[in-house]
């Protein structure tokens, strides 16, 4: 008998309830910017809102700066967001969380383009070299922080990364950019907006680039490391089908070779394939805003895990419903159902198939109780059935593919309100419980075999996992100081990670041998892990077109383990793997031809695995980035740009050592 693997309630007083409510169609970000000057949300509650009223916390990346950060790829840009973490594998290869818990392959983010989700969903984890998105066509990217399964569903336990593209139906945007640098960097990237009459818009953008892995420091084996290289391309149509119907669709295309650090800790010359297609179709009605839509991501990963080529083929389809309607000027209420299916293939040791499929309904009430006080509460409810199909390797114990039809049922919140005392204040306070899902990966979808001296060791997921809980206790404040041209925040968080995942250890066995099958080594729930931590933030203008900013954030975490388990053994060190403190500084400067740019961002130490899975200490840094540019007549832009430019090599985790880099470009637009 099939029962339910996975049943999420998300209540709460905070975000949108729908999977799909961070898509940006229909929204002139542009106008709303220039009317609120500086970018805005509407992923909060549907309507604008600047940052510091949203009743979660968040903070946006505009495309000014974006193009300020003289960055080439997307984990160096987000990593000058406070209470970011950022484990920099390799040239290209990186993973990030937020508030701490970073890990290889790390699966407590949720990332997104345009409200489609773009982690890659057999392992949750975000490769971010597949995005295929360039630079130049981001109009803003939204760092939410704590749990938010409320809103966004899966993967959405540490926090969510929402990228929203230029809307070609409200933005004019082209460009060409050619970059060159150090380390044999090469690139070559174009976005264009262009329109068909009165109905009819578009976006397309491709790029590709190449560069060299960094040196290789650390001893790794030559044939898991190399140089990463990037082709994509990118498709984006709006067709106005009358005065309130809308059509979206979109396409997206990636191949891309990275050296990666995978779940075990150890190296891999992993490529990718992904594509995409997504439709979705809004409508003004007298019932309020309905709007459908549904995607699929297909990806094709191969790795190398232990010696052994992975190649994992997952497929995902989403689909969709929600009405956004109000009763009378104070609440705002949104409804909406969605359901998704996931499959992906055994492997390194094919001849099984995994899938589940999850039936979604949400539900989300905004009541703006007075002028200066307002309230969002949300419910989700997810029903998630596993199913697997298919043989198992020879050796492993005796079981059936009905021990995958497996059932979890799980409650999660989220609780916030908003309070603006004066024109310059914001108090924000959250609750919020979400749901880290198992992975297919972790399920099941892993299966190997590994000689440890003697002997021959099976591996393979566990469909009796249970999905780890995070509750995220929250207050922030925030102050508009309009006498400095200024603003100052801070925030107080406490956290709890219930049921810990994880990961096989030659250390443990999980499964003990018999005559006839092999030893097994699995994923297991270890145990609890609780976080606290405070984040300050400012930033400011100063007169003669210099602009500031900083921020610091302490985190505290304590580990607590169940009788039997060791968190360091199984890869889950996180009180020893997150770093005491983390913060950035910035100064710019601009005039209208020239602009100047300086990023510091310092770390405190930290332990961290390397490739044996055993952890090492990594001193505390601190990294120099920078750019300079010079602007041209006809739309012609020349940078010169670099980051890690203290030092030659410089030690920021346990494998390869970060090198410096610079780069030269000529960005011509119109």
């Amino acid at each position: 008998m099939k029962t339910t693997l996975f049943a999420g309630a998300s209540v709460g007083l905070i975000i949108l309830a729908s999977a799909t409510a961070a898509s940006a169609q229909s929204i002139d970000y542009g106008a709303m910017e220039q009317l609120f000057n500086e970018p805005v949300t509407t992923s909060a509650t549907g309507s604008p809102q600047r940052s510091t009223e949203a009743p979660v916390a968040m903070e946006i990346i505009s495309a000014a700066d974006i193009k300020r950060s003289g960055a080439t790829d997307l984990p160096t840009i987000i990593s000058r967001v406070a209470g970011l973490d950022v484990l920099n594998a390799g040239a290209a290869g990186a993973d990030v969380s937020v508030r701490g818990y970073v890990m290889s392959m790390s699966p407590r983010l949720l990332v997104l383009i345009n409200g489609r989700q773009v982690y890659l969903d057999h392992y949750g984890y975000t490769a971010w070299a597949t995005l295929p998105v360039q630079l130049e066509e981001i109009r803003q990217i939204e760092v939410v922080k704590g749990p938010n399964s409320a809103l966004f569903g899966f993967n959405a336990v540490g926090g969510v990364v929402n990228i929203i593209t230029f809307n070609p139906k409200f933005d004019n945007v082209g460009s060409v950019t050619v970059r060159a640098g150090v380390g044999g960097h090469q690139e070559i990237s174009a976005v264009k907006t262009v329109k068909l009459g009165d109905k009819f818009s578009a976006r397309l953008s491709a790029g590709a680039v190449q560069m060299d892995e960094w040196k290789n420091t650390a001893g790794i084996a030559n044939n898991l490391l190399t140089d990463p290289a990037r082709v994509s391309a990118n498709l984006d149509t709006l067709t106005q089908l009358n005065d309130k119907t809308e059509l979206r669709i979109e396409g997206s295309w990636s191949n891309v070779q990275i050296s990666e650090v995978v779940s075990n800790n150890s190296y891999s010359p992993t490529k990718y394939v992904t594509s995409s297609v997504k439709g979705a179709l809004a409508s003004e009605t007298k019932f309020g805003t309905l709007e459908l839509s549904a995607y699929r991501n297909m990806l094709s990963a191969k790795h190398l895990v232990v010696g052994q080529a992975a190649k994992f083929d997952n497929e995902i389809t989403v689909v969709s419903a929600q009405n956004l309607f109000k009763i009378g000027a104070k609440h705002t209420f949104r409804v909406g159902a969605e359901y998704r299916h996931n499959e992906v293939n055994t492997a390194p040791i094919a001849g099984g198939q995994l899938s589940y499929d999850v039936y979604a309904a949400s539900g989300m009430w905004t009541w703006a109780v007075t002028d200066k006080l307002s309230t969002t509460a949300a419910v989700r409810f997810d029903k998630l059935e596993l199913e697997r199909s298919g043989t198992f390797p020879a050796g492993y114990p005796v079981v059936t593919n009905a021990y995958w039809d497996r059932s979890i049922e799980e409650a999660s919140y989220n609780l916030g309100l908003v309070y603006r005392p004066t024109g310059f204040d914001s108090i924000r306070a959250t609750v919020a419980k979400g749901v880290q899902v198992p992975t297919l990966v972790d399920l099941g979808a892993v299966q190997l075999k590994v000689v440890q001296g003697p002997f021959t060791i099976g591996v393979i997921g566990n469909p009796t996992l249970q999905p780890s809980i995070v509750t995220n206790f929250e207050i922030g404040y925030d102050r508009a100081l309009p006498a400095l041209n200024a603003k100052i925040g801070a925030s107080v968080f406490v956290q709890k990670t219930e049921d810990v995942k994880g990961q096989p250890s030659t250390t443990q066995l999980d499964i003990a041998p018999t005559a006839t099958s092999l030893p097994i080594i699995s994923y297991r729930n270890i145990g609890d892990s609780k976080m606290k931590g405070v984040e300050l933030t400012a930033s400011g203008k100063v007169e003669g077109g210099y602009h500031w900013s900083a921020d610091y954030t302490w985190t505290d975490v304590e580990d607590q383990p169940l009788a039997g388990y060791s968190p360091a053994g199984r890869s889950a060190a996180f009180e020893r793997t997150t770093p005491a403190y983390r913060g950035n500084v910035a100064l710019g400067w601009e005039n209208a031809q020239w602009a100047a740019d300086g990023y510091v961002r310092f770390v405190g130490g930290f332990d961290a695995y390397n490739s044996a899975s055993v952890l090492v200490a990594v001193d505390g840094y601190a990294s120099v980035g920078g750019r300079v540019a010079r602007q041209f007549e006809q739309g012609f832009t020349v940078a010169l740009s670099g980051q890690n430019l203290i030092e030659a090599r410089q030690r920021q985790t346990a494998g390869l050592e970060a090198e410096r880099r610079a780069y030269l470009t000529l960005t011509k637009s119109w």
